[in-house]
């Protein structure tokens, strides 16, 4: 990892890391430098619920956004129509964007988008479909998908609820949900939301070490309506 702190007239520290893709090419991701950053001037992440705590972590790289971005490097794109949902710094969304994917990259933080366009533009790719989504708020505009992909998008309480509502309206009749879960606690809720849904609910272990060997615990679950 090479780190590049920089971030002056900011408002934030960034560094700059080149992330492992099994399969792939590694991709160049600009990140929030730690966990202490936040700057909210105008108010816009409170407004969205986003706390100075939470603030910083849509900036970071996960361990399981490195494993759903292993797993896009493989997956069979065809012409579906994909949406990543929590993306972050947008890993998965990346990778399937540089295969040619037809990917929509998806947060509700005020400044995903412009870590998004930095990281297109670090790793020489053209612009990328982004929507600024709330799981709990109606969004007209996003649409229906094909397939839906999201890491570590249940480490809260109240996220299978939210969630499970938001794919019931952004799925389309025939989609499969893909989540990559680092054992949070809250899959069962959301294995049962999923199945109300009308969804079929298979799940298999993750326990690979990531690229740079640290190790890794999780698992990958899948959800299939026909």
């Amino acid at each position: 990892m090479t780190t590049s702190p920089s971030g002056t007239g900011l408002g934030y520290l960034v560094k700059q890391e080149r992330i492992a893709i099994s399969g792939g090419a590694a991709l160049n991701i600009r990140s929030l430098l730690d966990k202490q950053q936040f700057h909210d001037p105008l108010g816009e992440a409170l407004a969205l619920g986003v706390s100075s705590a939470t603030w910083p972590l849509f900036g970071l790289v996960w361990p399981s956004a490195q494993k759903m971005a292993d797993v896009m490097q493989a997956w069979p794109l065809a012409s579906l129509r994909i949406l990543e949902i929590g993306c972050g710094l947008g890993l998965a969304s990346l990778v399937v964007h540089r295969r040619l994917g037809n990917i929509t990259a998806s947060d509700y933080h005020p400044y995903t988008e412009r870590f998004l366009q930095a990281n297109l533009l670090l790793n020489g790719m053209q612009p990328m479909p982004y929507f600024r989504g709330h799981w709990e708020r109606t969004n007209p505009l996003l649409g229906e998908f094909d397939l839906i992909i999201g890491s570590d998008v249940l480490y809260e309480r109240d996220h299978p609820r939210q969630l499970a509502s938001f794919i019931q309206r952004h799925a389309a009749p025939h989609a499969q949900v893909l989540i990559i879960d680092p054992n949070r606690g809250n899959r069962a809720p959301f294995h049962k939301a999923m199945r109300h849904n009308g969804f079929v609910v298979t799940q298999s272990e993750l326990l690979t070490p990531l690229n740079d060997n640290t190790p890794y615990r999780g698992r990958f679950l899948s959800y299939q309506r026909d």
